[in-house]
């Protein structure tokens, strides 16, 4: 392990006293809290992960932090990501970030980035710090992190949450594995849920995030063994972790023998999003839709056309129309209730249209002519015309 060097760094009185049980450590130490002064990380957003994150390596006495986030603070962001208030709902995350990092610990140094981390900035971000951490929620920029991260020489704390389970390793190592090593290929677009779509655990973030800043905090001082070549598992509902050995593999074609990979590339093709959204688009295109305005207007009419939820039972309960319920997973399987509307109108919604489409499609190949989807579902219809109606 690498650690950082701090031959002229001092400690001020204030922050011996602040820091003084670092100080009684051993491991840690008075030479080892100068290093967590004289280091830098940089955290790769700023929301579920990179609260605990900020939070605790701020609180350790990290010297320099770094955020990179262009997102504002949401009000379903406050179940898991405590960096944020409800004072801040609407506000930019990094200037939340900020105002609440520089109140736990003012002796910390604090740079925010509001952009997108791309292919034509991140080499020039992440090499400028000692350390980069990974708290991202989707694929194009794990392999992006992971990428400019061996190029740039930068270990990579990594750790990604789903529902009830996350993971934490160390890539980018010298001589460890990268996260291509353990990952070569993305997954097909849409097969992974977002937590936006599958959901997350709130405390589940600030678990793997606090094993994430372990991890930080670890390799700045030298202390302890770190996850290089390691996957920690963390199961939530079992409560259980496992430890996973990850090789370097020496064909990998950016940390290997030879590698391929020597400059940054397109990660939302190399993950095949563009394809992915056009076919989308494709499909969307040919499906007939009505919107809720619409929709809207012909009940006001007194007409009564046949809607039909495909959503899951535990969204229903949080909102819903009134409709017939039959999840689209099993739409497949039970055509045979809705043979009596075979004939008729069949306008299908589900949270915001996707899965509805997906339905629609399904039932007009089994000869229900008359389905539509209802456009932008339930998050439509709350937003265009009934308020009243939960997002979620």
């Amino acid at each position: 392990m690498e650690t950082i060097s701090a031959p002229n760094v001092t400690l001020s009185p204030e922050e011996v006293r602040r820091y003084s049980r670092h100080l009684i450590l051993p491991e840690v130490g008075l030479e080892g809290q100068k290093k967590l002064k004289a280091a830098s990380v940089l955290l790769i957003g700023a929301g579920g992960l990179g609260s605990p994150l900020a939070l605790y390596l701020a609180a350790a006495g990290v010297g320099r932090l770094g955020l990179v986030d262009f997102d504002v603070v949401d009000e379903s962001n406050l179940q898991r990501q405590v960096l944020h208030g409800t004072k801040d709902v609407g506000r930019s995350k990094l200037a939340s970030a900020r105002e609440r990092i520089l109140d736990i610990n003012p002796h910390v140094e604090v740079e925010t980035y509001e952009t997108r981390l791309t292919s034509e900035n991140a080499l020039d971000l992440i090499g400028a710090y000692d350390l980069v951490a990974d708290g991202t929620d989707n694929f194009p920029t794990r392999y992006l992190v992971n990428d400019a991260s061996v190029l740039t020489g930068t270990p990579n704390m990594y750790a990604s949450i789903f529902r009830f389970e996350g993971q934490v390793s160390v890539f980018g190592a010298p001589d460890g594995p990268c996260y291509r090593c353990l990952y070569p290929e993305p997954p097909p677009p849409g097969l992974v849920p977002s937590c936006a779509e599958g959901g997350v655990l709130g405390v589940l973030p600030g678990i793997v995030g606090a094993l994430q800043a372990t991890e930080v905090i670890k390799w700045i001082v030298g202390a302890g063994e770190p996850l290089v070549g390691r996957l920690l598992l963390f199961d939530a509902l079992t409560m259980t972790f496992r430890t996973l050995k990850v090789r370097k593999n020496p064909d990998c074609p950016v940390c290997g023998t030879h590698p391929t990979v020597t400059a940054l590339i397109d990660y939302e093709a190399f993950c095949g999003i563009p394809q992915a959204r056009a076919a989308a688009s494709a499909e969307a295109d040919a499906v007939p839709e009505i919107t809720v305005t619409e929709l809207k207007a012909r009940l006001d009419r007194g007409e009564r056309p046949f809607i039909l939820d495909v959503r899951k039972p535990h969204e229903y309960e949080i909102a819903n129309l009134g409709a017939p319920l039959i999840p689209v997973d099993e739409l497949a399987d039970r055509l045979d209730e809705l043979a009596p509307y075979r004939d008729q109108e069949i306008i299908v919604h589900c949270r915001s249209g996707a899965r509805s489409a997906r339905a629609v499609k399904l039932l007009r190949e089994h000869g229900f002519h008359g389905a539509v989807n209802l456009k932008g579902g339930i998050l439509a219809w709350s937003d265009e015309v009934d308020p009243g109606v939960p997002k979620y």
